[in-house]
């Protein structure tokens, strides 16, 4: 049984506050996070950077089972962007590994938490071996029926809405329809579509390591999700820091442009 209210004084966090987070309230059904400042968190030790992403991507696992206990229905993790191909060879070839070790050591224990793997992005550009780490997990964990575990890999969001556009009017070349194009009907064409309706837009959105920024992340997706900003590096990112972002997110009112007025919902 869980306890209603959970208090953490967290002075190992450099924090000295309390934060009320309860288990048996408000969890966001779809939670997105932009890992940041796995590098930054290996330098900080005098290590190459590679060593932070590869902290980080254990993170993954700690985070992933937890959510996945709380309740949590999506969750969306940014884990290569169109833009992270700037980056020095020997990173991205490293980064482009990762998913393969990832997943070898950890579908099992997805298949035993019932979590299902999804990712979205433009995966036909990532190098064989990925490709093929990613579509066997998928493959592996398709009958799940619990969390989704959304992988966001070569992804990025103008490319993205550009993409449903040229789809949208490649259908209208095609007199395919002629009707008005509406969000619902834009929405299906992203890559969060897969999610389903309920379960596209992120009710909560993460960025770690103090940057306070979207980095091409879910632009449509996030237009009334809750953002939250935590100075803490990725590969430092406890069960602790989880609690506190959602603790955040149940203190919050979400009015999706209207008012709040006594006795009635937030709309």
């Amino acid at each position: 049984m869980f306890n209603i209210f959970t208090k953490q004084t967290k002075k190992k966090l450099g924090e000295e506050k309390t934060i009320n987070f309860s288990k048996d309230g408000d969890i966001p059904k779809h939670i997105a996070i932009i890992m940041d400042g796995n590098g930054r968190w290996a330098q900080k030790r005098r290590l190459p950077r590679i060593a932070g992403h590869k902290e980080g991507m254990n993170n993954v696992k700690k985070i992933t089972t937890y959510a996945s206990k709380l309740g949590v229905k999506v969750l969306t993790l940014y884990a290569f962007s169109t833009e992270n191909w700037k980056r020095p060879s020997n990173e991205v070839d490293f980064l482009m590994k990762l998913p393969v070790d990832f997943f070898d050591v950890f579908v099992p224990e997805l298949i035993k938490e019932n979590v299902k793997v999804n990712v979205m992005g433009f995966t036909e550009h990532l190098p064989k071996h990925t490709q093929k780490a990613v579509e066997n997990a998928i493959k592996e964990t398709k009958n799940n029926t619990g969390m989704i575990l959304n992988f966001a890999l070569n992804y990025g969001s103008r490319a993205e809405i550009l993409t449903a556009v040229n789809d949208l009017l490649n259908e209208v070349k095609q007199g395919n329809f002629t009707e008005e194009v509406d969000e619902d009907m834009f929405s299906n064409y992203l890559m969060t579509a897969s999610l389903g309706n309920e379960l596209q837009d992120p009710d909560l959105l993460i960025r770690t390591s103090g940057e306070e920024r979207i980095s091409n992340f879910l632009l449509w997706q996030i237009a009334y999700s809750e953002l939250y900003f935590t100075e803490t590096y990725w590969p430092e990112f406890s069960l602790v820091h989880l609690e506190e972002a959602i603790g955040s997110y149940q203190k919050r009112q979400r009015r999706f442009g209207g008012l709040k007025i006594e006795g009635e919902a937030s709309k």
